[in-house]
């Protein structure tokens, strides 16, 4: 790789804490190590960020990603929206700051599929200003699956100590089990080897595989979702990926606690605060999420909106950096493969 990747960032939602922690970042003299960084959004709401924040930054605009310069204490923003400033109102989203939050991401979607970025790394949206642009997609990942043609794809929580993949997402508990699957946990425990290896490196993964039940079921104690759905899915992986240390079901009490000493490279998790509880406790400011199966690297914050807290210059950039950081690598491993 003769230059340093190229990674498209998107505002995020222009009524939350988005463009300031963007601001933030790439004020930080760690938004131009090993990275080329780019913002797409809305240049009104990026300049009053600036201003809100009171990070000596430089905006220049660009008409496209070749003019951009890259160079510190620059934000280099290719514009996709003209919002004036009385149209961004903290926390109170309308139609007009949706589209704009939507055109930053399919923007930045179609130049990480053209090869004009390397990557791309979302700031934090909220679904309602989705539905109220007219979106028929509640988030980023689907979204960009759709715009991508991804028909497999999951959610990763990562940092450096912990990485946790979710079998399951945004659904009641009492709906997880109807939902799990010999074949869909095998499904993801397979894309998560093959991410491993792919995006992040790791020649030979180790995959933790948490229990759904207590003690992972206590030999059908507690249930026995564990050797009914679980361990045949395992069975199936071993089998698919002889290069990976695949566990057994494991006590979910244990297992996050040995991955975060080193044991496993990642958990797959049964249902979503499973492995979301243990992620934040680890990784609350320097958590990332990547979304795996998708044709193009994609990196985001784990943290949403703040309405509570926009515009009055409290948000931490912690996790927008974990993120750019993130992509970069991603697309180091992947070019070098």
């Amino acid at each position: 790789m003769t230059q340093l990747p190229l990674l498209a960032l998107t505002m995020g939602d222009p009524c939350g804490i988005g463009p300031e922690i963007a601001a933030k970042a790439f004020h930080s003299p760690k938004a131009h190590e090993n990275m080329r960084p780019l913002l797409v959004g809305d240049e009104a709401t990026m300049a009053r960020a600036v201003e809100t924040t009171g990070v000596p930054l430089t905006i220049r605009t660009v008409s496209s990603v070749s003019e951009a310069r890259f160079t510190p204490g620059t934000m280099d923003l290719l514009p996709v929206s003209s919002l004036a400033p009385d149209e961004v109102v903290p926390g109170a989203p309308t139609a007009r700051t949706g589209q704009a939050m939507i055109d930053a991401i399919t923007r930045s979607v179609d130049l990480a599929l053209s090869g004009e970025c390397d990557a791309m790394v979302t700031g934090p949206i909220h679904k309602v200003a989705m539905k109220l642009a007219g979106s028929e997609f509640h988030g980023h990942t689907e979204l960009i699956a759709s715009r991508t043609r991804a028909t497999e794809f999951a959610m990763m929580m990562a940092g450096d100590r912990l990485k946790v993949v979710l079998v399951t997402i945004h659904i009641p508990l009492q709906e997880v089990v109807r939902q799990l699957t010999p074949a869909k946990i095998t499904d993801l425990i397979s894309l998560t080897a093959r991410s491993l290896t792919e995006r992040f490196g790791v020649e030979s993964p180790r995959i933790g595989v948490a229990g759904l039940n207590p003690h992972a079921g206590e030999e059908g104690l507690f249930g026995d979702e564990e050797s009914r759905l679980i361990a045949p899915a395992v069975e199936t992986a071993r089998a698919l990926h002889p290069e990976c240390a695949i566990s057994d079901p494991l006590p979910p009490d244990t297992v996050f606690f040995k991955a975060a000493e080193g044991h496993y490279d990642a958990v797959v998790c049964m249902y979503h605060d499973q492995g979301l509880i243990p992620f934040k406790m680890v990784h609350f400011h320097d958590g990332v999420n990547t979304t795996l199966g998708l044709p193009i690297i994609r990196t985001s914050v784990d943290h949403g909106t703040a309405y509570d807290i926009a515009w009055k210059n409290i948000a931490s950039e912690g996790s927008l950096l974990s993120a750019m950081h993130m992509a970069a690598m991603q697309a180091r491993n992947r070019i070098r493969r």
